[in-house]
């Protein structure tokens, strides 16, 4: 559990693991974070519920930000490879929109790659706008090997190393089936 202080809103952030009784309302969150978002297939709050009942899920890594004791937005890291090598896929990110703009991704990004270090992880990926993930440490992954196992623009298909001493690792990436990818 981390609270930060001092975004743009001036707003105090409780950022805590997931729990059981929160499902209904991150369903909510990601849903109304999604519905005006550009890039959207408009089915990401049921991606969310989807890959908790999956062999990807990593419960350390679904994160909520608490604004006033209510929840305004949501991460979710799970398992992906490239070849033999376990990594990350960031997806989704989703704050409320009223709180958007405001740090609470980048703080929900900053807490999960602190405890995917702290769990091992070495990369994480991520499918996303090319002007706000690179804030977060995010460069385009094929400068570290990584290739996505779909047709994308070369800016969109991000990763970032979040382990100092992670091995070097080459390939394409795999996601968990829930993604209904390949």
């Amino acid at each position: 559990m981390t609270t930060e202080k001092g975004s743009p809103m001036g707003i105090t952030l409780l950022i805590r693991k997931e729990e059981a009784g929160d499902r209904e309302i991150i369903y909510s969150v990601v849903k109304a974070a999604f519905d005006s978002a550009a890039h959207s297939d408009g089915n990401e709050h049921d991606l969310v519920n989807a890959l908790r009942k999956g062999a990807a899920f990593i419960p350390d890594l679904s994160l909520v930000a608490e604004v006033d004791g209510k929840i305004a937005g949501h991460i979710m890291f799970t398992k992906a490879w490239v070849g033999d090598n376990e990594v990350l896929a960031l997806a989704p990110l989703s704050v409320l929109p009223k709180y958007q703009r405001s740090g609470i991704g980048t703080a929900l990004i900053r807490q999960g790659h602190k405890i995917a270090r702290e769990l091992g992880y070495g990369y994480s990926i991520v499918l996303g706008s090319e002007k706000y993930y690179p804030r977060a440490g995010y460069r385009p992954a094929e400068e570290f090997g990584i290739k996505p196992p779909f047709d994308v623009p070369r800016e969109n298909f991000m990763a970032c190393k979040i382990k100092k001493d992670a091995p070097v690792i080459r390939g394409t990436v795999k996601y968990a089936k829930e993604f209904g990818i390949g």
